[in-house]
């Protein structure tokens, strides 16, 4: 899926961010946390891939640009924007940028096909780490559902280390609310072989699950019903 430009992007992007709530006191605050969260998520879909090269994207946006994002004054630093992004309430800025990015593939459906998506579970890297006591931690385990169109991942929920990929199967599915799943054709791996668990609507989806897709006809009409 091809962005818009930042600076048709920046409005909106910074009214869905407003929901996450800053974790500093507010003595001392240079940097508005909306404005570091938008500079970042722009750096990334524009290719950054750490926190150096984020900061020097936003150091070198053209006039236009940084006033958009409203760094135009003042670029936060490489170390502003770590420690910030380290200390965000990483499940609420899932859930936030989850629903702006379903709402901008929502207006980008494939013309003429069925919308398609992709179900998978991956540890994130560099997530393994060793804790304070010198015992080995594992890595953080996601569970993420990606539209194969686009190639852009609509939700993510994090698999706790006593449990596995398929108790967090419907949680991920009701992340989306900015999508219509109707008629939607998901696909997924082994963790629909149980089908006892894994049914985000057992009637309708498990028969499917054996040839390896989940036929969404409508999730949300037969639960409420």
């Amino acid at each position: 899926m091809e962005l818009p430009d930042p600076v048709t992007l920046a409005p909106a992007l910074q009214s869905v961010l407003a929901g996450v709530v800053d974790p500093r006191r507010r003595r001392g605050v240079r940097h508005p946390l909306v404005v570091v969260l938008t500079a970042a998520v722009c750096a990334v879909a524009a290719g950054a891939r750490s926190f150096v090269a984020a900061a020097e994207w936003v150091a070198d946006l053209p006039a236009e640009v940084a006033a958009a994002l409203g760094v135009a004054d003042r670029c936060p630093s490489e170390s502003a924007i770590r420690r910030l992004l380290g200390r965000v309430d990483a499940d609420r800025f899932d859930t936030v940028i989850g629903g702006f990015v379903q709402g901008l593939c929502a207006s980008a459906a494939p013309a003429g096909r069925r919308r398609v998506l992709a179900v998978d579970g991956k540890t994130v890297r560099g997530s393994r780490h060793t804790d304070a006591g010198g015992v080995a931690q594992p890595g953080r385990h996601l569970l993420a559902v990606i539209d194969q169109h686009s190639r852009v991942v609509l939700g993510q929920v994090k698999v706790e280390g006593k449990t596995n990929e398929i108790t967090a199967f419907a949680p991920l599915l009701d992340t989306l609310d900015g999508l219509d799943l109707t008629g939607v054709v998901i696909t997924a791996d082994a963790l629909c072989r149980h089908r006892h668990k894994a049914s985000y609507e057992d009637v309708v989806v498990m028969p499917m699950c054996w040839p390896g897709l989940l036929l969404a006809a409508t999730f949300r009409s037969l639960r409420s019903a």
